[in-house]
């Protein structure tokens, strides 16, 4: 994905607040196994193949990036990191069977999670084994209402997406509303929420489509859009049957506004739609590297190391492993129950979506959301 920019420089250090001690040492022992000593295993579900496979390498190089920081300055009391990678696929066995790998190999922090269907599976696996789970991407409200207490998001909450997408559509002026999901539980967290909000702020949703991804044809969905005059349209699934959407409507001769959430937020998106019928199409989308205020440092710095631009959940991957770190040095081992503790002590740690405090229910409590429109090949912050 290619993002224009946002041009201040005014949190320039905040991609390099780390606050984690680097005691240096060299390091002989592997399978901490929740100790104070030995390599700390981190483990990292991200999506390799599938659908969603762009979005793999965007989250394993932003979190390899802070593994190699923190190595680089001694590591954490000492200890020097690792960072596993397995395949999630954005497929619920697929990524049960990752988890399982993951456990297998002795990880002590799990620091992935991209498709929040895909990640539900994963959670009983981890919290059997006392594992903490920091999810940098996916952001079901599923994720938290099962009340484990391993698990916390980096990620905004789909309320806080479904807020900024009703706030939009209002200021926009619709009519009507036309909300499309995917079935998925991090698409239809969205719209519940978005349908809820627009209905309080008064406007009104005229209609609600649900369509299974994989398929190569939306006609029965997209006609259903277009006989309920619906002159703005929220699709909240996935890059890839978000392209083939918009190309559709477009085909089908849809004129009104088109906004995607943030699983759309890709230069895929553009490809498959066409550049022609993207234009103008607008995004939710948490905060990026190249729309935070001060992130072109960073982005500088991804680049010198992998070659090409950060993506989309870069930096939540990076900042995954920053807080893990900062919880073990907090705990002094990496004990399972004393790291989740730490992570509910943490108050203030400098990551991209600003000072880190998690809520009663190990989200963000605070997470802003941006709103994205696409020009040329890409999405640049609406103005």
């Amino acid at each position: 994905m290619t993002l224009i920019r946002r041009g201040t420089m005014a949190a320039a250090a905040m991609a390099l607040g780390l606050t984690i001690t680097a005691c240096g040492g060299s390091l002989t022992q592997d399978n901490s196994g929740g100790d104070s000593s030995g390599t700390i295993k981190l483990g990292m579900l991200t999506p390799l193949t599938g659908s969603s496979a762009a979005i793999g390498p965007y989250m394993k190089d932003g979190a390899q990036l802070a593994v190699d920081e923190i190595n680089a300055k001694g590591g954490v009391d000492g200890r020097k990191l690792s960072l596993t990678v397995e395949d999630e696929a954005c497929d619920p066995k697929t990524a049960a069977a990752g988890a399982a790998k993951l456990v297998s190999a002795g990880i002590d922090i799990s620091v992935g999670g991209y498709c929040s269907s895909a990640t539900l599976p994963t959670l009983s696996i981890f919290g059997k084994a006392h594992i903490p789970m920091l999810i940098p991407a996916a952001n079901s409200a599923d994720l938290v209402s099962q009340k484990q207490q391993n698990v916390f998001l980096l990620n905004g909450t789909g309320i806080q997406q479904a807020e900024a997408a009703s706030k939009f559509i209002k200021a926009a002026g619709s009519k009507g509303v036309a909300l499309v999901d995917d079935n998925t539980s991090y698409s239809t967290d969205i719209t519940k929420r978005t349908e809820e909000g627009l209905k309080q702020s008064g406007v009104e949703v005229v209609n609600h489509q649900s369509v299974t991804a994989g398929e190569s044809d939306y006609s029965g969905a997209i006609n259903a859009v277009l006989d309920s005059k619906a002159d703005f349209i929220y699709w909240t699934g996935y890059y890839q049957e978000g392209g083939l959407l918009i190309k559709q409507l477009k085909a089908a001769g849809y004129k009104g506004e088109i906004m995607v959430a943030d699983g759309s937020v890709d230069a895929k998106l553009i490809q498959i739609a066409g550049q022609k019928n993207a234009q103008g199409v607008f995004a939710t989308m948490t905060q990026t590297p190249q729309t935070i205020p001060g992130g072109e440092a960073w982005v500088a710095k991804y680049k010198e190391k992998f070659g090409s631009e950060p993506g989309p959940y870069s930096t939540q991957a990076y900042d995954a492993v920053r807080v893990a770190a900062e919880a073990v040095r907090k705990a002094g081992s990496t004990d399972g129950q004393a790291v989740t503790s730490a992570l509910e002590q943490i108050d203030g740690l400098e990551i991209f979506s600003g000072p880190l405090k998690f809520t009663a229910q190990h989200t963000l409590s605070a997470g802003g959301f941006d709103i994205l429109v696409v020009r040329d090949d890409n999405f640049v912050l609406n103005k």
